[in-house]
């Protein structure tokens, strides 16, 4: 396509889109959830043609000489597309949370006033490697009452058009528009230009994928961004804590998976319990190949930790998000220290507190700028299927409407509603 003809064609699904969200909002439950049951037996029995389609996807990444890790985020196997028919299933039985009526209050007046929720509109969600996202993505879409525009990366062309077929599928059979979930055909990058530039039809657009990509997505679009940049995340060991639970929790939310965004990359310990948690940790670490960044008092206490990797931290550390086997660890004066750092080097995504004192947890809670804040938990459970929300569409460190994972409710607004009986504002 030249840049005329993505222009035209990405105009014609911003219309379609506009068009099928008007019939979305007005699904009824029982509708929106039999598309998202028909949508996971199709994932069940179409597993060989998914799989035909996937393998495409699959050897033209491995020709063009991509890494091994993100070819194998391009697998669509017979157990992530179990996961995804579960995913769909799961929320088919959750309650419908579009229409729901709240907080609503006599005012003097006579009148009631309330707020519904209602669904966005119409969101562009804009992805890289994994294609199971078209489903997760497709899927929020319709249990939200919403339409939506797909674009994954051209790694995953083949497998995104044969899952969007799928669903669009099951959006017929269900009486319900098809074009209320549609992909973007075209591999053109301009296509993305254009998606993000559509305010007439695109109500939020949602990247996932690289920090060049959001960047790229924040700086240009012409429409909100539900976003986030950088999972710098904190665990404060505090004085005083329970130790062994500190060293587990802390073990875990670092080395429990290196690469997500809520992996720990940043550890503050109290001053008066370092000497005695930082040598513990400091061997788990060393056993499992974790690089030490320090501040002097830390690298004191770590250095005759046998196998330590330990060197010194520049001020980027401390605002660094590594996304890998290495950690910035910093020994603090107390909870004032750790929140003030927190504030000033996080990316407010999600921060954890690992304490005994109840006065200090809760100041924590209140003080930390984070979209995800923790007491006695790991890092890691920031995500929207722990947090119980089915599924998520990405996390959000934005302060709006949307913040830390974003579920159904993220993707639906409130509208104000008020009741009367004739009442006139005198």
């Amino acid at each position: 396509m030249n840049a005329l003809n993505v222009a035209e064609y990405m105009q014609s699904l911003g219309v379609q889109a506009r068009q099928a969200s008007a019939r979305m909002s007005g699904a009824s439950a029982a509708q929106k959830n039999a598309v998202l049951r028909a949508i996971a037996a199709r994932l069940r029995s179409s597993g060989a043609a998914l799989q035909a389609e996937n393998a495409k996807d699959i050897e033209r990444a491995t020709a063009a000489g991509l890494a091994a890790p993100m070819v194998d985020r391009l697998k669509l196997t017979p157990k992530i597309l179990d996961t995804l028919a579960e995913g769909c299933e799961q929320l088919a039985a959750m309650p419908d949370i579009v229409g729901e009526i709240s907080g609503m209050t006599q005012q003097p007046s006579g009148i009631r006033v309330g707020r519904m929720r209602v669904p966005l509109g119409v969101f562009g969600m804009i992805f890289e490697s994994r294609p199971n996202v078209t489903i997760e993505a497709a899927s929020l879409s319709i249990k939200s009452g919403n339409a939506c525009i797909l674009r994954g990366g051209s790694e995953a062309i083949e497998s995104n058009k044969a899952l969007a077929r799928l669903v669009r599928e099951a959006l017929v059979e269900g009486g319900l528009p098809e074009d209320a979930v549609q992909l973007v055909q075209t591999t053109d990058r301009e296509a993305v230009g254009q998606l993000i530039t559509m305010p007439q039809f695109v109500d939020v657009v949602i990247p996932r994928g690289g920090k060049g990509l959001i960047e790229r997505i924040s700086r240009d679009a012409k429409v909100p961004v539900i976003k986030h940049l950088d999972g710098n995340c904190h665990v404060y060991v505090d004085d005083p804590c329970d130790l062994d639970m500190a060293v587990a929790v802390t073990d875990n939310a670092k080395t429990q998976k290196y690469s997500p965004c809520n992996a720990a990359e940043g550890l503050l310990v109290a001053e008066g319990v370092a000497a005695q948690f930082l040598p513990r940790i400091g061997a788990v670490f060393a056993a499992k190949g974790v690089e030490m960044r320090c501040d002097a008092r830390a690298k004191a206490l770590l250095a005759t930790v046998a196998g330590a990797q330990v060197v010194d931290a520049t001020e980027q550390d401390w605002a660094e998000e590594y996304l890998a086997p290495v950690i910035a660890i910093k020994v603090v004066d107390g909870l004032d220290a750790a929140i003030e750092h927190i504030n000033r080097y996080g990316s407010h995504h999600t921060d954890a507190i690992l304490t005994r004192d109840h006065v200090h947890a809760q100041r924590f809670l209140r003080e930390v700028d984070s979209a995800s804040v923790m007491v006695n938990a790991s890092t890691r459970f920031a995500d929207g299927f722990e947090f119980g929300l089915g599924a998520e569409i990405g996390i959000s460190t934005d302060k709006f409407h949307a913040r830390g994972p974003v579920g159904l409710e993220g993707l639906t607004s409130l509208k104000w509603v008020v009741l009367g009986q004739g009442e006139l504002r005198r």
